[in-house]
């Protein structure tokens, strides 16, 4: 079978390095006799592969020492739960906990939702869809009893991506989701109490959740907080309080230990860069046969959302079958938005990037020329 190129928005691409070492030892652990999957998570083995994962991300991610990294199942929806819950007590208002929420897409708008079960949460802007990106920090309204401030660092299925860290008022921690650009790039732990994120887009597999916690935010955490999402008992029992996802955890070790080889952070980085580049600059310069509705300074440089023809679902169609064909999958737009989606993560390559861009190319060349304009904006197929 021909090797396809996944543009996936998780689960998503893993390295290939990542994948043949792990066909390599899957049915004998360094040296240990049996797979990862068959190992007591109890045991000596098992311990020394979570500290070893715990340390390389740390070192790759450059974590303060008072963050500690706790290892979770639940996914980051899980942790939509697991934060008000944990970090309730922390509002001033202690008769009625509070927490303020930036929502600038899907997923935020989810966390929003789920938090409001468990403390009153409030919007700091009102953002109308489609979300393009949020107002300007001088309009919006934060509380200064808030337990946190939350947002989501890059929304998957908008494209949005904040170029650095939104500001927050003194005494409320920032909360931030970074599910989907995890070690894209630097990221500051100043004014944060917690960054978290599912593994499954570039860190490893589904399964994986990783909060890093500020170590003084623990144990605050509501009595009727479930034991598998108290940062006090995970903490304790050194993200064993019930069994977890070994096998997850092993794959993140040998993704970690590619960032590592691969030159860390800053070489990911400089690719990233170049692969979203790349692909803004045709749609860009499309004349509108492309378009990408973000405000330019929030464009993503992990989900890379446009539309074809001003919308048109017929030759949206024709892209996503004809991608297919050249051996490009998981192409198609959220269904919630539509149109065309590039997850171009930290494993897909540039030169995979290129094959894309190649094929962009060639099909505005191909149909194109069967589209109007109104002031170079695109109005359908004529």
């Amino acid at each position: 079978m021909t090797k396809k190129i996944n543009f996936g928005a998780g689960p998503a691409k893993l390295p290939e390095a990542v994948m043949e070492k792990a066909q390599q030892e899957f049915l004998n652990y360094n040296g240990t006799g049996i797979s990862v999957l068959e190992m007591s998570h109890r045991s000596g083995d098992f311990t020394n592969l979570l500290n070893s994962t715990k340390k390389l991300l740390k070192d790759e991610m450059s974590i303060p020492n008072e963050f500690e990294v706790l290892f979770f199942q639940g996914g980051g929806t899980g942790q939509f739960a697991a934060i008000p819950l944990n970090l309730r007590a922390l509002s001033k208002n202690t008769d009625s906990p509070t927490a303020d929420y930036a929502v600038t897409g899907t997923w935020s708008n989810k966390a929003v939702e789920e938090g409001s079960k468990y403390l009153t949460t409030k919007k700091i802007f009102e953002v109308k869809k489609p979300f393009t990106g949020p107002p300007d920090e001088s309009t919006w309204e934060r509380n200064p009893e808030a337990a946190y401030l939350y947002y989501c660092d890059n929304e998957t299925v908008h494209g949005i991506e904040y170029p650095t860290a939104p500001s927050t008022l003194p005494g409320v921690p920032l909360v931030a989701d970074v599910s989907s650009n995890f070690l894209s790039r630097k990221f500051d732990f100043t004014n944060h109490g917690i960054v978290f994120g599912g593994t499954q887009k570039n860190l490893g597999a589904a399964g994986l959740t990783i909060a890093i916690v500020r170590s003084d935010l623990i144990g605050h955490e509501h009595p009727f907080t479930p034991g598998v999402f108290s940062y006090k008992e995970m903490h304790k029992n050194n993200s064993v309080y019930n069994t977890p996802s070994t096998y997850s955890i092993y794959l993140t070790k040998l993704v970690l230990e590619w960032i590592r080889d691969s030159g860390g952070v800053d070489a990911l980085f400089e690719r990233n860069q170049q692969k979203a580049d790349l692909l803004y600059g045709i749609i860009d310069r499309s004349g509108g046969f492309y378009s990408n509705p973000i405000q330019k300074d929030f464009r993503s440089k992990m989900n890379v959302p446009f539309r074809i023809g001003g919308g048109n679902e017929s030759l949206e169609a024709e892209f996503i079958r004809k991608s297919v064909e050249r051996g490009m999958i998981s192409l198609k737009g959220h269904r919630s938005v539509g149109g065309i989606r590039a997850s171009i993560y930290n494993s897909v390559t540039l030169e995979e990037v290129e094959v894309l861009a190649d094929f962009m190319k060639e099909f505005q060349q191909t149909h194109g020329s069967g589209l109007t304009t109104t002031n170079g904006i695109v109005n359908g197929v004529h």
